[in-house]
């Protein structure tokens, strides 16, 4: 009887125990413990991500909600212009254009050009932000909304140096983009270019930052961030965003295929067109400052009597009658310092001056064949700059 009560003990707990693994099993088996979990009490799905974009291990795989926020506020931009050209002479022979009446020698037509703008604010009537060479010399501007509406814009105010303008619409309920710190941003940065191109409507593209502070016009004060998302012919005005949906920089241009280039696309940083924003509602221009010189990077050459940290500019060239001549800078002089701050290179310079106001008498210093000199530069207007040079936009 012991025996047989011993071995009906060891089945019972054989038993318990192999119900007990079912159980658990059950709990971790895709599909079969739906039922036992919600039962208990336990999630029956993963939770959902904390930040906006979804996750799958270590990398994000979506940044559908950083397009969500940041699209409805990108608009596109159709400019329609007169064109004047010449006419090709159909007939040579006079007689011929005798009889039918001759040829003109120029004829007009309407052109339509594409682009992209961005909703930067919406107090009163709204501002869009785009590129110049998108609206240059149009004779209307219709501007269409991510919601379907179609508004009327009126030129604000242009600036052909950084390529940037300004538009106003008579809407109402507009999503203004948010606008990130451009001080965050750094080469590696994922970023969405959001536009028109070829009149596709509300395209994404993605890439990275290759570079910041690109200078593509050694005389230009202004800069750009360098990127590998598809920007094509249409998305010129529209939003570079972070993963964030924030705007970080105005699309502008490209260098295209038939420069042997892929993957060269450049956009305006916000900082950037946030100054033109300001002075192009303000006045409807922007005013820059002037030391009226060229610059080039110093020459190891010339470097002898400088500390090994220095950097600075050597001036190449004074503009006669200019605010640098006049302070008796001269042309081979060293640059190190323009106020209190030391000079980086020539982009930095022009940056400075730039940002400074007409008028305003500033302290330069420097070097002039290894013997420091000290001037004060009265600032004047910057003289107006052709505009940047598009390359396959």
């Amino acid at each position: 009887m012991k025996h047989a009560a011993g071995t009906l003990a060891f089945i019972a707990r054989f038993v318990v125990l192999g119900l007990a693994m079912a159980f658990v099993v059950s709990l971790f088996w895709p599909g079969s413990g739906e039922r036992l979990r919600a039962r208990f009490g336990l999630s029956t799905s993963s939770p959902a991500p904390a930040s906006g974009t979804v996750h799958m291990g270590n990398g994000p795989v979506s940044y559908a909600d950083a397009v969500a926020i940041a699209a409805p506020s990108v608009v596109n931009i159709y400019a329609n212009k007169i064109v004047t050209e010449q006419a090709v002479k159909m007939y040579d022979n006079p007689v011929l254009q005798q009889l039918f009446g001759g040829q003109p020698t120029t004829y007009q037509h309407r052109e339509q050009t594409l682009g992209s703008g961005v909703i930067v604010s919406a107090q009163g009537q709204g501002y869009v932000l785009t590129n110049n060479h998108v609206i240059a010399q149009a004779a209307d501007i219709q501007v269409l909304l991510y919601d379907g509406r179609i508004a009327k814009a009126t030129l604000v105010g242009a600036d052909e140096e950084t390529d940037l303008a300004v538009l106003k619409i008579d809407a109402s309920n507009l999503p203004v983009i948010r606008m990130a710190d451009q001080q965050l941003l750094r080469a590696g940065d994922v970023v969405l270019a959001i536009g028109n191109p070829l009149g596709l409507n509300q395209t994404v593209t993605m890439g990275i930052v290759s570079a910041v502070g690109r200078q593509l016009n050694s005389a230009s004060a202004e800069d750009f961030i360098q990127t590998d998302a598809a920007i094509n012919l249409g998305n010129s005005g529209g939003a570079l965003i972070n993963t964030e949906g924030e705007l970080v920089g105005i699309n502008t241009l490209l260098i295209g295929k038939a420069a042997g280039a892929e993957g060269i696309g450049f956009a305006i940083p916000v900082a950037t067109a946030r100054k033109v924003l300001d002075q192009l509602i303000t006045t409807g221009h922007v005013v820059r400052g002037w030391l009226g010189a060229d610059y080039a990077f110093v020459p190891l050459a010339a470097n002898g009597g400088l500390p090994a940290a220095a950097r600075g500019v050597q001036v190449t060239e004074v503009t006669p009658g200019g605010p640098a001549e006049q302070a008796g800078i001269k042309a081979r002089d060293i640059l190190l310092r323009i106020g209190n701050d030391d000079i980086l290179d020539p982009a930095d310079l022009r940056r400075r001056e730039a940002a400074l106001k007409p008028g305003n008498v500033v302290e330069v210093s420097g070097l002039r064949d290894g013997s420091p000199f000290h001037v004060e530069v009265t600032l004047a207007q910057r003289p107006p700059m052709s505009a940047n040079t598009t390359l396959g936009d």
